[in-house]
């Protein structure tokens, strides 16, 4: 048996090394692999590391060798991931306002670690998070995985939903208080999504008969319930990408078929919206129309509003009445 109990260790030793050390631009030598195996008293001769690195590659690891004048290099030139797809990433956790700062940088730190140690040195000079607005919310990764587990054991949750608030006395003005009176809520989950930078659960309540959405990082104390998870119609025909078209900015209300005429330059627009399967009528004044199911709210027309004169409501007369109301409520403000 050999003395030191690392010996058989050896290959993962070097898959390390090959998986740190190197990459599609640095390689290393068949000595720089001896010396880091001698650092972990573990010998190894020239010709077992060569048999080493044809095991690795049978094994599937794409180590190619090259040669820099008479040296003689090996490297590991792929990965699970590509550094623009670990950019990519990265790019999402540093965005993400549902992720608190702390857990940016943990996360950052994993990430780092499915490339070589050069190429996340240069990940590293590009991640720049200390200014972006973050959650303070610690516990939402608690909460998501309570969430989780509540829809994949099919229970429902209990949790106290939270809002901010203005503060008239002591010294701290921006307080959290619980809404619902500070009820606690009991619903049967359906769903997780990301919406605005905001992460969000889809929810059944029983006593309304309807789906509600609620911000994760504003739900506290949430808890499996060891109750059976509701089944009405509204769950079992849920479509989560059908429920996003319909929502604006996740606010809900009356889901009603809305008919819009738009001007033909904002095609973009309701394709980004609705996607490029959506039906529309092409006018000969340089306008289509399309319809499309939506939750009519206050984010709604203001999504309509931000298009100016370029697009209307054709119908129904209450979404034509909401969006009067709304202009109505914003005009007075300013007479």
């Amino acid at each position: 048996m050999p003395k030191n109990p690392k010996q058989k260790q050896k290959l993962l030793y070097i898959m390390k090394f090959f998986m740190e050390k190197t990459d599609d631009e640095y390689g290393v030598t068949v000595a720089d692999i001896i010396d880091y195996l001698d650092e972990y008293d573990i010998a190894a001769e020239r010709k077992s590391i060569y048999n080493d690195i044809e095991c690795l590659r049978d094994f599937g690891f794409d180590i190619v060798k090259s040669k820099v004048g008479k040296i003689s290099l090996f490297s590991l030139v792929s990965r699970d991931f590509t550094l623009e797809e670990i950019k990519l990433l990265i790019d999402a956790v540093q965005s993400s306002k549902f992720i608190t700062l702390k857990k940016s940088r943990e996360l950052i730190r994993k990430i780092e670690h499915l490339t070589s140690e050069n190429q996340a040195k240069e990940l590293h000079r590009q991640v720049i998070v200390a200014n972006r607005v973050k959650n303070s919310n610690e516990d939402i990764y608690r909460n998501i995985d309570c969430i989780n587990r509540a829809i994949n054991k099919k229970r429902k949750i209990g949790f106290y939903y939270t809002r901010w608030a203005v503060s008239r006395t002591g010294a701290r003005k921006v307080i959290k208080v619980r809404r619902h009176d500070g009820t606690r809520y009991f619903l049967t989950p359906k769903a997780l999504t990301w919406d605005d930078e905001n992460y969000y659960l889809i929810a059944y309540d029983k006593e309304a008969e309807k789906l509600k959405h609620f911000r994760v990082d504003k739900m506290e104390d949430i808890s499996v319930e060891d109750v059976r998870a509701d089944s009405a119609k509204a769950v079992d025909k849920f479509d989560l990408a059908v429920y996003t078209k319909q929502v604006f900015g996740m606010y809900g209300g009356d889901t009603v078929n809305v008919k819009l005429r738009f001007d033909d330059e904002l095609i973009g627009v309701v394709v980004d919206r609705f996607s490029d399967k959506v039906f529309i009528q092409p006018h000969s004044d340089g306008t289509f129309t399309m319809t499309a199911e939506v939750m009519l709210s206050p984010q709604f027309y203001g999504w309509l509003f931000s298009f100016g004169d370029q697009v209307r409501i054709v119908s129904p007369k209450s979404a034509k009445n909401g969006f009067h109301q709304y202009l109505d409520r914003v005009r007075e403000l300013y007479e």
